[in-house]
């Protein structure tokens, strides 16, 4: 599965933000319901915490794609 970079202006970003500027949801209601479901995987595990900080390297994948998180 090929792996999307999206770039972050700050060194970490919150589980929940990330969804939503990856346009991987459509807004915090909906990231929030998936990441509580399980849908949501970070470096390979399941993460329930919408609050959780992403950083530089990170993998996030939901609904069959796979994002990487690059710093700008």
């Amino acid at each position: 599965m090929p792996k999307i970079e999206i770039r972050i202006r700050d060194q970490s970003i919150r589980l929940g933000q990330f969804l939503k500027l990856s346009q991987a949801v459509s807004s915090g209601g909906e990231a929030k319901i998936r990441i509580r479901a399980g849908e949501v995987e970070v470096n390979g595990k399941v993460d329930t915490r919408r609050g959780a900080q992403l950083h530089q390297g990170d993998i996030v994948e939901i609904a069959g794609q796979r994002f990487v998180i690059a710093t700008a």
